[in-house]
């Protein structure tokens, strides 16, 4: 499958524009990460844009999440793509993490959320943003308390200290920032 018609798919999914930004983003940090470990920026970018495809779905059955996506996925994806969707979800679904791959989706997809949060609280945005105050930002439980600063942590699986991982991600993201409602440079 290629971008153009994982997206299409994407959009034929999800209605909700938070999602929607939310798959671009983790699409862009798998993309940036891909780079960074020399693996296939093709594979790792449409799985993370894909890597929600059923949260619409499965939102009243976390159970089923990630599952349904890979099932659907299976013909038109690597299998370790459609693993890496169905691991994404691990602690609800069963699926183990286990490649590469699996850790790299689970850490980006969750950083996207605490890089999004900061950039909304920042006067400039995604603009500058350095990881030093996102993991000042990670000590504080109370903010964008739903983000799981232990799967943010998992970058290690992937070979990536904190800082670097955080980094890859934020330049990833202040590339597509005016596109998902982050650039603050147009206020």
């Amino acid at each position: 499958m290629d971008r153009h018609a994982a997206r299409k798919l994407l959009d034929s999914h999800l209605q909700e524009k938070s999602l929607i930004n939310h798959s671009l983003e983790t699409e862009a940090v798998m993309l940036g990460l891909a780079r960074h470990l020399g693996a296939d920026p093709d594979l790792w970018g449409i799985t993370g844009l894909l890597h929600d495809l059923d949260f619409e779905q499965t939102r009243e059955n976390p159970a089923e999440h990630g599952l349904i996506a890979a099932k659907e996925l299976e013909h038109a994806l690597a299998p370790e793509a459609v693993q890496a969707i169905a691991a994404h979800n691990c602690e609800m679904n069963g699926t183990s993490a286990q490649s590469t791959l699996d850790y790299a989706l689970r850490c980006a997809e969750t950083v996207t959320g605490l890089i999004s949060a900061n950039a909304l609280v920042r006067p400039e945005g995604m603009q500058d943003m350095k990881p030093k105050s996102l993991k000042k930002k990670m000590k504080d439980k109370s903010f964008a308390a739903n983000v799981d600063r232990e799967r943010i942590r998992e970058c290690q699986h992937i070979g990536l200290e904190l800082g670097e991982f955080l980094q890859i991600a934020i330049t990833a993201m202040q590339d597509i920032a005016p596109d998902v409602g982050l650039d603050r440079s147009a206020d």
